[in-house]
């Protein structure tokens, strides 16, 4: 085999592709005799060349037509891949889009249930609101209803609480009473004379209150009025007595002690009064002693004290005359201390009408208080038997009986007057 010839090896008989050698003719080529190398340009012919370079060309043209064909074939494959490819990605688009579009509907449908869902939570909720409130207000009512009823009913307990308070210092009050009548005289003596010299040193602190000591021959206290020098002007003999009754033998008795004590004048502070006392008087002269009550002795101090200031004042201006005691009497006995007595008087006076006619005001007021809390009593036991008839047993704690509320003062007094 020839260089050539194995330059251009022809394929096997049983191939279905023929492959030809394409050779330049510069390739240099060995000759396997001589080993010597050369081209191919020098060991052919020109016109094997041609022949050659024909031969290459139409083999290279047809090795180009079965590439290019190839390639054609390659090319529509792929192309039938990718359209076949195409066609199936645009299917499962499809079928995408069909999913996505019964996802939407789907959706869109379940938008449209929430939707009346939430309609129908907002008019429940609106429903539960109205009933709540509703309720709310029933219960507010209830208990309203609770409340002034628990409110009368502590009304009321206060009511008895305050009668039973009334009724039992009324009793402690009637039995101190009581025991007062049935207690030492004596020892009720004393503490009238303790707060009558309380009240003379409170009133005339310039003055000297002495107390007589007890078993000494005298009245209780010994006031001896000082004039502004600090000069004695008088002294008043104060007698007081606690008793239920009056004593016949205390003026004279105070009248001995008044000459053993030198005094001008002398006072019973009394509670009780003669006989032959005008009603409703609270002081005046009783067989040539003073006689007044506890609440009047102050006042009377006072104008008594006055008096014997100016008797004073007469005696230091007519020193050098012995017409002192005729002085004093005479101004005791002067249309003027009787008026400044009438003064006196007409004041206490005034002040008991008005303390009876506060009195009086009091007890009305009083009264037509119990006549409204019987009014209102009566009112709210028939309301109470009203809502019971209409109710029948459902409620129970309007239960009211008369008898359990306590009796007022007007009902006990129409009680006793009935009795009696």
């Amino acid at each position: 085999m020839s260089g050539a010839d194995a330059g251009l090896g022809t394929a096997e008989p049983g191939a279905t592709r023929h492959h030809r050698l394409l050779l330049d003719p510069d390739t240099r080529v060995t000759c396997p005799h001589c080993e010597r190398e050369f081209g191919l340009a020098e060991g052919f012919a020109r016109r094997s060349l041609d022949a050659l370079a024909r031969a290459s060309e139409e083999a290279l043209a047809g090795e180009r037509q079965s590439v290019e064909a190839e390639l054609g074939r390659r090319l529509a494959r792929e192309a039938a891949e990718r359209q076949q490819r195409a066609e199936e990605e645009l299917a499962a688009l499809r079928q995408l889009l069909a999913d996505k579009s019964g996802q939407v509907a789907d959706l869109q449908g379940r938008e449209l249930e929430l939707r009346r869902e939430r309609a129908r939570l907002e008019e429940a909720r609106q429903t539960l609101e109205l009933e709540t409130q509703r309720r709310l207000d029933a219960q507010q009512r209830e208990i309203e209803e609770r409340v002034r009823g628990a409110e009368a009913e502590r009304a009321r307990l206060r009511e008895a609480e305050l009668q039973k308070t009334i009724d039992d210092m009324r009793a402690r009050l009637e039995e101190a009473q009581r025991k007062g009548a049935q207690g030492s005289q004596q020892l009720q003596g004393e503490v009238l004379e303790l707060l009558l010299e309380e009240q003379l040193a409170q009133a005339f602190p310039l003055d000297a209150i002495a107390e007589v000591r007890k078993g000494a021959r005298g009245g209780d206290a010994l006031h001896t009025v000082m004039s502004r020098s600090g000069q004695a002007a008088g002294a008043i003999l104060w007698e007081a007595k606690r008793a239920q009754n009056w004593g016949a033998g205390w003026p004279s008795k105070l009248r001995e002690d008044m000459r053993a004590a030198g005094a001008e004048a002398g006072v019973i502070v009394t509670t009780s009064f003669p006989a032959d006392w005008p009603a409703g008087q609270p002081f005046g002269l009783h067989e040539h002693v003073w006689v007044t009550s506890p609440t009047a002795a102050i006042p009377l101090a006072s104008a008594l004290r006055e008096g014997l200031l100016e008797a004073y004042r007469v005696r230091v201006a007519s020193a050098n005359k012995g017409e002192k005691m005729e002085a004093v009497y005479d101004y005791l006995v002067s249309p003027q201390f009787a008026l400044k007595l009438r003064a006196v008087y007409e004041a206490f006076t005034k002040m008991r009408a008005e303390l009876d006619s506060e009195r009086a005001v009091t007890q009305q007021r009083w009264n037509r208080r119990e006549k409204q809390i019987h009014l209102a009593t009566a009112q709210l036991l028939g309301i109470a038997g009203d809502l019971q008839g209409l109710a029948q047993h459902d409620l129970p704690q309007l239960e009211l009986e008369p008898a359990a509320l306590p009796a007022t003062a007007a009902q006990r007094g129409d009680d006793a007057d009935g009795t009696a």
